[in-house]
């Protein structure tokens, strides 16, 4: 392969995903040209509407559609997505490579910690499950729905109390020193994937995936099939409250699973452990550990309400 043709989204955020992507590639690869393709997408356009509105218009996922299709037209080579912006179904054609070693899966509380947040306090998100945890932590919390990239959410702190974001995002922005607080991941496990990237190429694409093979982590690999197995199981996607993070200790894949009502007001939590040899056999398993606890009707009221 001469050249190899590299897409993702606009943002800052993107762009800093695929230099960190890159990186390792362009040290064994020295004389490997590389070119960068940005790829609009239509939550990008529209900061405006509910994303599942946006995404049920374009006919995909409001962040990664766009990127698709260019990939499926040939026109680039490879994409680098945040992870938990993916669909849990792959479209025909395309693989999902093994993803490098994750960053930081918190979510970052920034503008105050939680404990001193005021009585309330208006919170600034655009996630589901973000929004129930919140409640179901602090009721009395006011969440108010903000879309954009990370410096305009951390702007909005101008008329809001706090925001919510990756940890993941800050760091990778050099943005630390925003942080308040790192919420702790038993009361608040993150989206599926989060703080992975998502490599997505074309299954026939035999040149890139053998230049790519090095790039993966299989620890972060087996974690992130477990947790988005799991959501693929429960039929969720953005607009529902779940919450899932995996992680492999001495050789076992343990994964805790959540389920939280739209309104906060009740939580359903299951874990279970496995091989990460068969990560998605752990996934289904704490799905189906959930529905035994009834979270489908947790499930189809968040769908409702979105």
């Amino acid at each position: 392969m001469v050249e190899l043709v590299v897409g993702s989204r606009a943002s800052q955020l993107a762009r800093a995903q695929v230099r960190e992507f890159l990186a390792p590639v362009r040290e064994r690869f020295p004389d490997l040209v590389i070119r960068h393709r940005v790829i609009l997408e239509d939550g990008d356009l529209d900061r405006k509407a509910a994303l599942r509105e946006v995404s049920e218009r374009g006919g995909g996922s409001a962040f990664s559609t766009n990127q698709v299709t260019a990939l499926l037209n040939r026109e680039v080579d490879v994409i680098v997505h945040s992870l938990k912006d993916l669909p849990t179904e792959n479209p025909d054609g395309l693989v999902l490579l093994p993803p490098p070693p994750r960053a930081d899966v918190r979510d970052a509380l920034c503008g105050a910690t939680l404990g001193a947040l005021p009585a309330g306090a208006r919170v600034g998100t655009s996630a589901a499950r973000r929004i129930a945890q919140l409640l179901h932590a602090r009721p009395d919390l006011r969440p108010e729905r903000i879309r954009g990239n990370v410096p305009t959410r951390l702007a909005r702190l101008k008329n809001l109390d706090a925001v919510v974001l990756a940890a993941a995002g800050l760091r990778r922005l050099g943005r630390d020193a925003d942080i308040a607080e790192l919420l702790p991941l038993e009361q608040f496990p993150p989206s599926p994937g989060q703080g992975a990237l998502g490599i997505q190429v074309r299954a026939d694409n035999a040149p890139a995936r053998e230049l790519l093979a090095g790039t993966g982590d299989p620890d972060t690999d087996a974690a992130v099939r477990a947790e988005r197995a799991m959501l693929a199981e429960l039929h969720g996607g953005c607009s529902v409250p779940v919450g899932a993070f995996a992680t492999t200790v001495d050789g076992i894949l343990t994964l805790h699973g959540q389920v939280t009502s739209v309104d906060g007001t009740r939580q359903i939590e299951a874990h279970s452990s496995g091989t990460p040899a068969h990560p998605e056999k752990l996934g289904i398993a704490v799905a189906g550990l959930l529905l035994d606890q009834n979270a489908e009707s947790l499930l189809h009221e968040a769908r409702h309400s979105a």
